[in-house]
């Protein structure tokens, strides 16, 4: 009996880790393009952005993955991404990747600035998403390691950045 509860419960945290955030439209759909982003120099503004969402990562940095999650005791992507533009700029987001996708205006990784949303294709989907720090770094939860930061360029994330969207 004990061996059928943790089967199960094996299998239940196999399918969040599989499932990811809130998924969006097939990316297919959405006409994929491989975006290189292209980063612009930092502006005064651009670093008082990232000094409140580094304030914003410090207290969250290491919460756990919990999908539909939006509080300290775990997020997911989506939810920590409201979570930071709450606290750090007073603003309420949509709570969903897909209704994130659906808002904000939508800009070229050439124009690429602090506190953009960034959205990537996992399986397919684009069911992922992070806040832009600048230079090439982004911060997220991830299902693997909870609220972190990571590179647009590691090994994981290189190539599968799909969409820019701005909410000012």
């Amino acid at each position: 009996m004990r061996l059928i509860r943790h089967s199960h419960a094996l299998l239940l945290v196999m399918v969040l880790v599989l499932t990811g955030c809130a998924s969006g439209p097939e990316v297919s759909q959405r006409g994929n393009q491989d975006y290189t982003p292209v980063y612009q120099p930092a502006t005064e503004a651009d670093e008082s952005r990232v000094a409140r969402l580094q304030d914003v990562f410090a207290r969250y940095e290491g919460t756990p993955y919990r999908y539909g999650g939006t509080t300290a005791r775990g997020f997911d992507c989506s939810g920590f991404i409201g979570r930071a533009y709450q606290e750090a700029f007073g603003v309420e987001l949509p709570r969903t990747t897909s209704q994130l996708l659906a808002q904000g205006d939508r800009v070229s990784p050439d124009e690429l600035q602090p506190g953009d949303v960034v959205f990537f294709n996992i399986r397919g989907k684009e069911s992922h998403a992070g806040i832009f720090m600048g230079g090439d770094d982004f911060i997220h939860a991830s299902t693997s390691v909870g609220v972190t930061q990571s590179s647009l360029n590691g090994y994981y994330w290189q190539g599968r950045l799909t969409e820019v969207r701005r909410f000012d």
